[in-house]
């Protein structure tokens, strides 16, 4: 006889079932997995893993080529098929504000970008910008800068005032890490931080060509933009921070280890920044 606690497994028809013995039955559904049934339960799982190692932020291409580097070869249609199954989906994007003063009577610098935005190297452009963060104590602002090569944050600075020191402690970070050669450009919007006397002398001091979008232009400094974007679509609009220091702890590991050295790019071949710039420099010639 059939016992209850057996019903949960699947049942054949029933004209079979009055055909075969109970010792038949229970042999059936104690037969093992077929090879293709236990790949994709391990397919499941490291797919799985690989949506929470990446911060449910990857979609299938990119969660292809982590998958890969985990020693994971899979079809990138496959890979779409289990995430439909498994409801993963990536993180969703939530509109933001921001937080440009531009109506003001400082001297303001030509754009020199254009939205040319494709540079052949790193350490030639910069980009800059601030953005906020709510907090339970209040905003908390957040200045950068980026490479345009590379994508990744070279330099930021977050505080509780947004002022022209927060901008020039981010571009001192910046200098600080990559060294650059004279002549780079930096760009910003036209902000008071940026067209401030003290942060006109940093640029001069440092021997860096100064850029600015044209007035009312959020797509003169698209790709920072792009960054605050992924900032909060990945990160903030999922967090609630009790305090500043929560959100700064927060925000500079993310941008420290996930987006700079674990987060691929399609535009650079699927690599992270800090990997992208260290394939450029390995390519070249020796001294």
């Amino acid at each position: 006889m059939i016992t209850e606690l057996r019903l949960h497994y699947p049942i054949p028809l029933i004209k079979d079932v009055m055909s075969v013995s109970a010792s038949g039955y229970y042999a059936w559904i104690d037969r093992p997995l077929s090879k293709r049934a236990r790949e994709e339960m391990r397919l499941e799982l490291e797919i799985k893993a690989a949506h929470k190692r990446t911060r449910e932020t990857f979609g299938p291409e990119r969660l292809q080529r982590d998958l890969a580097e985990h020693d994971v070869p899979v079809g990138i249609c496959r890979i779409k098929r289990i995430r439909k199954k498994l409801g993963i989906r990536c993180k969703q994007k939530r509109k933001f504000k921001a937080t440009t003063y531009s109506k003001h009577t400082l001297p303001v610098a030509e754009n020199l970008l254009g939205q040319q935005f494709k540079v052949a190297e790193p350490n030639k452009v910069w980009v800059s910008d601030i953005t906020y963060v709510p907090t339970d104590e209040g905003w908390l602002y957040l200045a950068g800068h980026k490479d345009l090569f590379t994508g990744e944050i070279v330099g930021y600075a977050m505080g509780e005032r947004l002022t022209r020191n927060l901008v020039c402690q981010s571009l001192f970070r910046a200098m600080a890490a990559k060294h650059p050669a004279k002549g780079l450009i930096h760009h910003s919007d036209r902000g008071s931080q940026y067209c401030s006397y003290e942060y006109r002398q940093i640029l001069e001091q440092f021997d860096l060509k100064t850029s600015m979008s044209g007035k009312g232009n959020c797509f003169d400094n698209a790709p920072m933009e792009s960054f605050w974007g992924t900032l909060k679509q990945e990160l903030v609009h999922h967090r609630h921070y009790r305090s500043r220091q929560e959100a700064i702890r927060d925000i500079t590991e993310y941008i420290e280890i996930f987006y700079n050295r674990q987060r691929r790019q399609a535009r650079l071949g699927f690599l992270a920044p800090a990997a992208y710039e260290q394939q450029f420099y390995a390519g070249l010639p020796a001294a």
